[in-house]
């Protein structure tokens, strides 16, 4: 079954509104008719299997075409529009697209690029022109690549994460019955569709029926509050950086009483057990779901109930449903309780791999189980605790960034001998960019800070830019001459 014949199994005749924004009302039957002849018409153009573009913030656009391109056989490839021009230009090269979804107010950032482009006019200018009453591929393949999710990784460029219909089928059904959601559901959306987390959410209550709100002015805290009355939303989620924000950087959100909200969800990186107590505090009657996840993973891996919050804080829970986790050692063998190991997981949502990386993909994924990389201890009712990063991944507000990508435009800066980046604890973002810089000679400090972080900012998104910036007389090795570094 093709995925999106899945997510409107039972919704594509209700007449209730799925997308709730004030200015982009939508039920889901009109917009599974308009994704019927959208789906049609790429279909009938381009054929099927190719890789497709959008270029676009959460909006109707967005879900209009990531639907269509799905349900018409072909692969999306959705892009972070804020990203800097030679990253989209990567992925650009990198999957070939042949076609890409843009909204016009991003037109300009691909003027450069040879692409082909179809804004939000031109898309329903193609639906107009389709007069399909139903749209099923036949003889579907589910095994086939339904996304490619770029997020960064060990290196300087972000990894292509091939998600296929299985996948999403299987990682939706499981959050559905953990989460126990229905069509009375409604979620405000404040994390990106190029995210996995993000379009977790869309998968989820686009099956069950359910409705989704879009915020795309997170730091304008006033709007998420009034977006979360206004709506009548009974589900919020994010990152640790926006619980943060939530709790440390606004008063009204804590002595606001919301009627409606009945659950909130956290992924994207561990939440500091203090803030959970202070939300819990403030919020005693709303579930709080500690959850866990890669995109490797389509979305999700473990979660810990709500219940068992207050016996099991600062755990990430234990595995979904239809998902097997296993703590191994280095020498294969599984860590007995309280003793260190990696997280490997096995499932229908595991990832069929990175694109065109195969060396990679054979590193991560072995006999059909992935590799998280993250290292953890299990106690003896079988809940997971994560201890250390084995990759050198850092998060920023739920973002994974790639060490390596900052040096390298680092190193790029005349006179700099070395740069380590690093990640630090950080209230707000849980993690802050720490910048060790060895330089050839060092004159005037705050001279050479300042240049140095005007030249990141040409070439690297904001979240990428160090918050911290230090000078060190020399490079720190071993014994071995490699460099030490902070993990």
């Amino acid at each position: 079954m093709n995925a999106v014949d899945y997510f409107f199994s039972e919704s594509k005749n209700s007449e209730q509104l799925f997308i709730l924004t004030e200015n982009e009302q939508i039920t889901h039957k009109i917009l599974y008719k308009k994704v019927e002849k959208l789906a049609a018409f790429l279909n009938s153009e381009f054929g099927s299997g190719k890789n497709m573009l959008i270029y676009s913030g959460n909006s109707y656009f967005f879900v209009l075409a990531y639907l269509s391109i799905i349900k018409s056989g072909n692969v999306c490839v959705p892009l972070n529009p804020s990203a800097k021009t030679e990253l989209t230009e990567y992925i650009i090269k990198e999957t070939q697209a042949v076609l890409c979804f843009s909204q016009k107010k991003f037109l300009r950032n691909l003027e450069q690029l040879k692409l082909n482009l179809i804004t939000e006019d031109e898309a329903e200018k193609a639906i107009e022109m389709q007069y399909v009453t139903e749209y099923i591929l036949t003889g579907f393949d589910i095994e086939q690549t339904a996304e490619i999710i770029f997020t960064s990784g060990s290196t300087a460029f972000p990894k292509g994460v091939m998600l296929s219909h299985k996948n999403l089928i299987a990682n939706t059904k499981s959050i559905i019955e953990y989460l126990g959601l229905t069509k009375s559901d409604r979620v405000l959306i404040v994390l990106p569709f190029y995210y996995c987390y993000g379009l977790s959410l869309l998968h989820t209550h686009l099956k069950v029926g359910g409705a989704i709100a879009f915020n795309n002015t997170f730091m304008f805290i006033g709007t998420v509050i009034n977006n979360l009355k206004k709506y009548k939303c009974t589900g919020f989620s994010g990152v640790p950086s926006h619980f943060q924000i939530l709790l440390r950087k606004s008063d009204s959100f804590k002595k606001t009483d919301f009627p409606d909200l009945k659950y909130v969800t956290q992924a994207g990186g561990k939440l500091h057990s203090v803030f959970i107590e202070e939300f819990l505090k403030h919020f005693p009657s709303i579930k709080f779901w500690v959850m866990y996840g890669q995109t490797e993973a389509t979305a999700r891996l473990a979660y810990l109930p709500p219940e068992k919050l207050p016996e099991k804080l600062g755990s990430l829970g234990k595995a979904i449903p239809g998902v097997k986790l296993e703590l191994l050692k280095k020498d294969g063998k599984p860590a007995v309780i309280g003793e260190i190991g990696e997280i490997v997981a096995s499932g229908d949502n595991i990832m069929k791999g990175y694109y065109h990386d195969d060396e990679m993909t054979a590193q991560t994924i072995k006999n059909g189980k992935l590799y998280t990389g993250d290292l953890a201890i299990q106690d003896e009712d079988g809940f997971f605790y994560i201890t250390a990063r084995k990759k050198e991944i850092i998060k920023v507000g739920g973002e994974r960034i790639s060490p390596k990508e900052i040096e390298e435009v680092i190193v790029r800066f005349e006179n700099v001998v070395d740069c380590t980046i690093e990640g630090v604890d950080d209230e707000v973002l849980g993690e802050r960019i720490k910048a060790t810089v060895v330089l050839n000679k060092l004159d005037n400090e705050q001279l050479i800070k300042e240049e140095i972080l005007a030249h990141c900012k040409k070439y690297l998104s904001p979240i990428k830019i160090p918050q911290e910036l230090v000078f060190e007389q020399q490079v720190k090795v071993n014994e071995a001459g490699k460099k030490v570094k902070q993990v």
